[in-house]
């Protein structure tokens, strides 16, 4: 039987999980110009717990990331805003990475729905940006662009 600690563990590793494909299932939605019910769809189907190439893909946490990726697309444009006021004027979201902008959305989206505390959001997708760019900067740009979202988005959680 496992205990408490261990059963806290798996849930959050499957919330990461749900982090981590959220952001690569809006990529692949901006780069294939696929719908969101078609994206969620094959994620479900061949990410969650699947095999490929004799490699294992983790379980995720359904909920969130169905939570995640709806949002992230109901909410694009406040999510949006929120991400040009944390970014230099010169550098608007539409000019950024597209992998930082799928990233900032799902974080975005998150922060929007205010279930998970805005620092340990901020973490997980700090943590996912340094799985995407280990050798880069951007993993302290991600840190400072969710830390302003997450004051504008929840402000009352920094009171």
């Amino acid at each position: 039987m496992a205990s408490q600690n261990e059963r806290r563990a798996r849930s959050q590793q499957k919330k990461s999980t749900a982090r981590l494909f959220a952001v690569q299932a809006l990529f692949q939605m901006e780069a294939g110009d696929a719908g969101l019910e078609d994206v969620q769809a094959e994620f479900e189907d061949h990410r969650f717990g699947a095999e490929l190439d004799g490699d294992v893909y983790s379980e995720g946490n359904l909920e969130l990331f169905r939570t995640l990726t709806y949002r992230a697309v109901a909410d694009q444009s406040k999510i949006d805003q929120l991400t040009d006021s944390a970014l230099v004027a010169k550098w608007p979201i539409a000019k950024i990475d597209p992998t930082l902008r799928a990233l900032f959305r799902a974080a975005g989206a998150e922060l929007v729905v205010k279930d998970t505390p805005p620092k340990v959001a901020i973490t997980e997708f700090v943590d996912i940006a340094k799985a995407f760019f280990p050798d880069g900067k951007e993993a302290k740009f991600v840190n400072a662009v969710l830390d302003h979202m997450a004051r504008d988005a929840n402000p009352e959680a920094f009171a």
